[in-house]
């Protein structure tokens, strides 16, 4: 516990670094409408970040969230648009904001539980699976829209992702709502003490009574619908659901997790520390958008703090 303290603090203390580093380089960072837009846009990577911690914490991994996210947010928004026509009955179903938000989720789910499934029936490596599935999801994904993004989803399912709550956005709320759910079910919860035991030794933890297969398939379950959640927040954000969102956010969460102390060779890790991890990426994104860094370097720097912050678990680890 007291590493993890550690690893929290000195995430900490990056970010306050940060943020004091950019808001001296530009003016515009600590203005309230930049700080709003910063916080809205963690919110997405946090609702991600939050499934692939529980992940990781197993010593697994999850490449197939950017594009679950990119699926479940154009089924969210072609429901929404046309609903369903079934032709044989000639017969044609509407949804509400709430079905398509619910079909949405659910779908998200039915694919984390299918990487579950996967990797623990057929014993395949956890990066081989989601790798699979990264390309399938974006195929469905634009074979669903053939290529074409889906506008115009009215002001009501536009809050969702641009509206206020309390003087505070809406996006914000279900972040923070989401990872106190995920932070009881992983500090409190004989299941989240499993998810731990997996992730220091799996085998010890098969001859403690653990149930590894049910376990697994529940938390790549959890990952599809954080991710599907994260969907919905950008299509709403947007009022447009885009054939190719979603691209990249397997790197930030897997930053996120990264850089907030959970180690990718499981077992050490919090989700509090997770968000720390997804404030220091996206204060890092804003922080170059800013300062009109190009969009090529972006990737490149994103790329040596990810690399850092493996030698550095790595270390602490030895």
């Amino acid at each position: 516990m007291n590493k993890e303290l550690l690893k929290k603090s000195q995430s900490l203390i990056a970010l306050l670094l940060l943020c004091i580093v950019i808001s001296i380089l530009s003016d515009k960072f600590l203005s309230a409408n930049n700080i709003w837009n910063v916080l809205r846009q963690i919110s997405v990577n946090v609702c991600i970040s939050t499934g692939m911690t529980l992940v990781v914490l197993m010593a697994g991994i999850d490449l197939s969230v950017g594009s679950v996210l990119a699926f479940t947010s154009v089924i969210c928004a072609g429901l929404l648009k046309d609903g369903i026509t079934i032709g044989a009955l000639n017969i044609h179903v509407g949804f509400t904001i709430f079905g398509g938000i619910l079909a949405a989720i659910t779908v998200g789910l039915f694919i984390g539980l299918f990487n579950g499934l996967v990797i623990t029936k057929f014993s395949l490596p956890p990066f081989v699976a989601t790798l699979a599935m990264l390309t399938i999801a974006r195929g469905a994904t634009m074979l669903y829209t053939q290529g074409i993004p889906i506008s115009n989803l009215g002001p009501k399912f536009e809050y969702i992702g641009s509206g206020w709550l309390l003087g505070i956005p809406v996006p914000v709320w279900i972040s923070i709502l989401l990872v106190l759910l995920v932070v009881f079910i992983s500090q409190k919860t004989a299941f989240g003490r499993h998810i731990y035991a997996i992730g220091g030794n799996e085998k010890a933890a098969f001859l403690s009574g653990i149930n590894i297969q049910v376990t697994k398939l529940i938390v790549y379950g959890i990952s599809g619908m954080m991710a599907a959640v994260g969907g919905i927040m950008v299509t709403s954000r947007l009022n447009s659901a885009q054939p190719n969102a979603g691209a990249s956010y397997e790197l930030d969460s897997i930053a996120a997790v990264v850089i907030g102390g959970t180690s990718l060779s499981g077992g050490v890790g919090t989700v509090t520390g997770t968000v720390i991890g997804a404030a220091i990426i996206g204060v890092l994104n804003n922080g170059l958008v800013l300062l009109n860094v190009s969009p090529f370097w972006q990737q490149v720097v994103k790329g040596l703090v990810i690399l850092l912050a493996v030698i550095i678990d790595r270390k602490s680890k030895k």
